[in-house]
């Protein structure tokens, strides 16, 4: 904490004494710092070495394939039939009836139009000119084809999104902005670099979800809001929430028989990383979903506390947090339904596909795919409602109170209530001029 906090911790009017400015860089010093030591020894244990990565592990393409790109030119796969049947392959209709014609961009196939094999559910969306991602299988050839739809290339129109996100955060957000999004970058990064590589490697994943959220948040928030009294308040109520929200996960996966083994991916998972704990893993989700909500409403918390004790310092503590819960109701009222609609929208196929089957509708809600949904979104928003009571105290506690200045004595009003020598002179003006 720079000396500058002995002046002004807020991009507000908030200006704290020398004494206060103390007081408070003491106090949060205590409690950051070895957070923040915590936080770095708990990378060093935790970290994979010794051992190979298994992130990359696994091949994509089965021995002897390759994966190439390629350019839909048409929609009928009789426009390219007969190209892959000079090129030795079979002409029947009923092996390339879901197939279209693309050109091949890259390969040993380069520049050739050839049928490409697209799943139906793929096949919908696909036109003329789309980019796509293909397996190349040489000894699939007699099949009609050796290439095979893989995925569509996306890498343009995410980029344009990417670069339309960047020129609006910094052009309406300026630099504050701009460093919002270095945070994102780097919090992105402790999460590929040490959370994924560690929790494949067999570590702890409740430690991991402790040491890894923890420092995500503090890079995050400090490179995007800056050091300062009121960022570190809400940094301290965000990890308040985290912990909240580690042991209401851990009790509820545990009480409620939740598996984590809901969908293919996570059965696959556990079968390619032997040792692995789905129910741990499940856990892990839980609280890095709810972290970003979480962080926003601290921040806006804290925020709220300082301003409130910036217009008004002589108001005391209890007065502060009584103030401040009054914002963090309306807080607490916006974000819950938020998350319960963002884990809705997430889960939408899976709660049509239940919808269409005859049972009850508990039992439905209560099925394991959908509880998990219901329990993730329980469990984020509890340790969402607990975090901002938690952030305005911390808040409250930290804002010094000075007593209110006394009213200046209202001036003596001649006429109404005249002085001792006043009195005649008034009089005899007052006959004077009648």
């Amino acid at each position: 904490m720079g000396h500058g906090h002995g002046h002004s911790h807020t991009s507000g009017p908030l200006v704290l004494p020398d004494h206060e400015a103390r007081r408070v860089r003491f106090v949060l010093a205590a409690v950051i710092v070895p957070l923040v030591l915590a936080a770095v020894v708990g990378m060093v244990v935790l970290w994979p070495r010794g051992e190979g990565s298994p992130i990359g592990s696994r091949p994509f393409a089965a021995p002897g394939a390759s994966l190439e790109t390629a350019t839909v030119t048409s929609l009928d796969v009789d426009d390219c039939r007969q190209a892959a049947a000079s090129l030795g392959g079979s002409a029947d209709a009923s092996l390339l009836a879901d197939a279209l014609c693309a050109r091949i961009t890259s390969g040993a196939g380069k520049d050739l139009v050839l049928p490409v094999h697209v799943p139906t559910e793929s096949r919908r969306v696909a036109d003329v000119g789309d980019r796509l991602q293909v397996m190349y299988t040489p000894s699939a050839l007699a099949g009609g084809t050796p290439y095979v739809f893989v995925d569509y290339q996306r890498q343009l129109p995410v980029a344009a999104l990417g670069v339309v996100y960047l020129v609006l955060v910094v052009a309406v957000a300026g630099r504050r902005g701009a460093l919002s999004v270095v945070g994102l970058l780097l919090a992105t990064a402790v999460l590929v670099l040490f959370m994924i590589p560690a929790l494949l490697s067999g570590r702890s994943p409740l430690a991991v979800t402790l040491v890894g959220s923890t420092t995500m948040m503090l890079v995050a928030v400090y490179v995007a809001h800056g050091i300062s009294v009121r960022t570190t308040t809400a940094l301290l109520g965000t990890f308040a929430g985290v912990v909240i929200t580690v042991g209401l996960s851990l009790w509820g996966t545990g009480a409620a028989n939740l598996t984590g083994a809901s969908d293919e991916t996570s059965v696959t998972l556990m079968s390619l990383v032997p040792g692995l704990s789905l129910t741990s893993l499940l856990t892990c989700g839980m609280v890095i979903a709810g972290l970003g909500v979480l962080n926003d409403v601290t921040i806006t918390q804290a925020s709220a506390v300082w301003e409130l004790h910036a217009a008004n310092p002589g108001l005391s503590r209890a007065r502060l947090f009584t103030g401040g819960m009054r914002i963090g109701r309306d807080h607490i009222a916006s974000t819950v339904y938020t998350l319960a609609f963002a884990y809705a929208g997430t889960a939408l196929p899976l709660i049509l596909t239940a919808s269409l089957i005859d049972r009850a509708v508990v039992d439905t809600v209560l099925s394991g795919e959908i509880a998990e949904e219901v329990v993730r979104t329980l469990v984020s928003s509890i340790g969402l409602v607990l975090a901002i009571p938690v952030t305005t105290a911390i808040a409250a506690a930290l804002c010094p109170t000075t007593a209110a200045p006394a009213a200046p004595a209202p001036e003596p009003d001649p006429v109404a209530d005249p002085g001792p020598d006043s009195g005649p002179r008034e009089v005899r003006r007052g006959r004077h001029s009648a």
